[in-house]
């Protein structure tokens, strides 16, 4: 994703280059998604479109948010100022904001930055092309035009979320779940099929709850299990599954399909049942404990990417180290961890105090993150030896840069294979011999 520090904005005169729209896209890969519709609908439509270009000046540009916690949303904030003083001296000619910010904060960005041409939502961004006198082509709905290598996409499912966890912003902005059809999915999954794109990552804020407002049943057992009979899938990848109410059978599925990737994304925020009932989560320490080694035993060898949140208003000392333990004994292949925000409007602005000074959180985020960055080394030394399955994203200085079924785009460590390697190309398998591992990468040949 484009942040403002490697944004070249343009100088000199005002420039007329017509038909250029560049769309800037902050925030998560569900954002992502939208842009990619978006720029589709502005392809067919003969402008020339760019996606986080280093050189931003079209005569649109179009800034896509996040508005989830207090570092994003001052990104975005930053992002949109910067080109609304270009809009102001005439740099651009057209400046669009949509998104999660937008659509969480609409009427008080509309007051305080009036150079935006309009502000958008995170549901009506199509109007922008009304507002240019466009139509939008309903029957392209399924396509996009695709920012990512084009060997891989992310395919959204859902929008929304039906949850109450106390600290989350994502209700207020996107809304009750909503699932989309299995036959929808499966014909864009078949479409991005035939234009070449072999690795599909499934994005939901929450993957657990598909199909139970639409089908009053959990599917996304069944939904993994008709994508991976789509000639030319090779991988599928699960994120952001739910721990409460899991979808058990999907165990299975990714037991004894050789395509969905032995790898889920399960975000648990904590351990302690001080902390889990006050984060209104749903589960107990026991279930949580339950669950990892469910998974684990019904498909061995998976690997396991969770997030958690520190510094949440009660947490205590005792908690952290509960968490801290509870790492230890998991032992999760991928962690990620961070610092609790006040958002406006969720239950915990409304509850409690926000009193755990910012330097303890991060402290504790630090030491949670100490504690991980030596496990995964452990783990990545074990892998040393072994021959695992790779698909090559890029080059970047003097490496073939790739990922292994354990690996997600962006969020997860990649393989390094010396650029000398004969034969190898962007989007294709290899089988890899691992021969040194770092903390957080691994190098094979």
């Amino acid at each position: 994703m484009i942040s403002e520090k490697n944004i070249v904005f343009p100088q000199g005169e005002p420039f007329k280059k017509r038909s250029v729209v560049d769309v800037i896209t902050l925030g998560c890969s569900k954002n992502l998604v939208d842009s990619e519709q978006l720029m589709r609908q502005f392809d067919v439509l003969g402008y020339q479109v760019r996606h986080d270009a280093t050189h931003p000046d079209g005569e649109i540009v179009i800034i896509n948010t996040c508005g989830f916690i207090g570092d994003a949303k001052e990104e975005s904030i930053n992002t949109i100022l910067q080109f609304a003083e270009l809009r102001r001296h005439k740099k651009i000619q057209k400046l669009f904001v949509m998104g999660c910010l937008s659509e969480r904060y609409l009427k008080e960005l509309q007051l305080e930055i009036p150079e935006v041409d309009k502000f958008y939502g995170k549901f009506n961004y199509n109007d922008i092309l009304t507002d240019l006198g466009q139509n939008y082509r309903a029957d392209l709905r399924l396509e996009r035009t695709l920012t990512t290598p084009r060997h891989y996409a992310y395919i959204k499912i859902s929008e929304g979320c039906n949850r109450t966890c106390s600290y989350c912003a994502i209700p207020i902005i996107t809304g009750r779940h909503r699932s989309r059809s299995v036959e929808d999915i499966e014909n864009e999954v078949k479409g991005l099929v035939a234009k070449g794109v072999k690795e599909f990552q499934l994005i939901a804020q929450d993957l657990s709850y598909y199909g139970l407002d639409k089908y009053k049943a959990l599917k996304l057992p069944e939904l993994t299990e008709r994508l991976s009979d789509i000639p030319g899938v090779e991988w599928l990848r699960l994120h952001y599954a739910y721990p409460a109410q899991f979808p058990y059978d999907i165990l299975k599925v990714m037991r004894e399909r050789e395509n969905v990737c032995s790898y889920l994304d399960i975000a648990l925020q904590h351990v302690s049942n001080n902390m889990l009932k006050q984060m209104r989560r749903n589960i107990t320490a026991e279930q949580t404990y339950e669950l990892i080694d469910c998974i684990r035993a019904e498909v061995p060898g998976i690997h396991l990417r969770t997030t958690l949140l520190l510094g949440h208003p009660g947490e205590t000392e005792e908690d952290v180290n509960e968490l801290k333990d509870f790492i230890l004994k998991a032992r999760f292949e991928r962690l990620g961890a961070f610092a609790y925000s006040n958002e406006e409007g969720t239950y915990a602005y409304k509850t409690y105090s926000d009193d755990i000074p910012n330097e303890v959180k991060q402290r504790r985020v630090d030491e949670v993150m100490s504690i991980q960055q030596g496990i995964s080394a452990e783990i990545n030394q074990a892998k040393i030896g072994e021959t695992l399955k790779v698909i090559i994203d890029r080059i970047e200085d003097d490496y073939f840069v790739g990922r292994t079924e354990y690996d997600s785009p962006e969020v997860d460590q990649e393989v390094l294979i010396p650029l000398a390697t004969a034969g190898v190309e962007q989007g294709e398998f290899y089988q890899t011999e691992i021969v040194d591992a770092t903390d957080f990468d691994l190098y094979g040949k």
